[in-house]
């Protein structure tokens, strides 16, 4: 559902970045390895490894599509200048050090390469005032946040995920901010869809967004964590608040 969320938003596209006949791409924290999939099927020529920690991944892909279990913030294995592309999608909350992880993409892609990354703030914004103060999944994102930089984890990385593209050492970076809706109140069609998406994607995972930043990270008990979470799913279900979050897509080039 997020990924379709993702692709929806960005005008049925898989990327952003200007590839030219690629012939090594990876997907880190590949998840359910449906980027992977549909990004082989969409460049049948190259090779697609999905990596993640856990191996969820279907096994009838297409032949060009690969997955391993694999941390990409230990040392890489691969080649150096192997890689066309390097993607990243949702692993703000993932990665502990994101700027190890880009110099490492660095080293082993190819000259003139592209890294793409498309993360989410984590803010929860609004233009005509109508989430107020007391909106509850704006006030619980905000404890989550917290919660996780206890744990030693920057929630809101994609703000700055720019500047770290550039330090490892990636050119002609460029950043697209594109809107999330948070449920289908928008009167664009498009994001009406999209927020739909979104709004499934948080109602549905609610609990496990919430359980580990505010039981470890702020020391709440499970108990409180599910009272807590009985007026967020009302506020998220309420067409009269017009809230949404940015999806930051970012992309870099690997000099000549």
């Amino acid at each position: 559902m997020e990924h379709t969320m993702v692709v929806t938003v960005m005008g049925d596209r898989l990327h952003f970045a200007p590839l030219e006949n690629p012939q090594n791409m990876i997907d880190l924290g590949t998840g359910t390895g449906i980027w992977a999939i549909e990004m082989g099927e969409q460049y049948p020529s190259a090779t697609v490894l999905g990596i993640d920690l856990s191996l969820i991944q279907p096994t009838w892909v297409p032949p060009n599509v690969k997955f391993m279990v694999d941390d990409a913030e230990s040392p890489w294995l691969h080649p150096r200048n192997h890689f066309d592309m390097v993607d990243g999608r949702h692993t703000v909350q993932a990665f502990k050090d994101y700027l190890a992880v880009l110099r490492q993409a660095y080293r082993h892609m190819k000259s003139s390469g592209w890294v793409e990354l498309h993360e989410l703030d984590y803010i929860c914004h609004c233009d005509d005032g109508s989430a107020g103060l007391d909106y509850k999944f704006g006030e619980m994102m905000v404890c989550i946040t917290q919660g996780c930089a206890a744990m030693g984890i920057n929630l809101y990385g994609a703000l700055t995920m720019a500047d770290r593209i550039k330090e490892a050492g990636f050119i002609n970076v460029a950043k697209r901010i594109l809107k999330i809706p948070i449920g289908p109140w928008p009167k664009n069609k498009l994001l009406r869809k999209v927020g739909l998406y979104y709004q499934a994607v948080v109602l549905d995972g609610l609990q496990g967004i919430a359980l580990g930043p505010l039981c470890r990270g702020l020391g709440w008990s499970a108990e409180r964590v599910e009272v807590y979470l009985k007026d967020v799913r009302v506020d998220v279900k309420d067409p009269r608040i017009h809230s949404y979050m940015n999806m930051h897509v970012l992309y870099g080039q690997k000099p000549e």
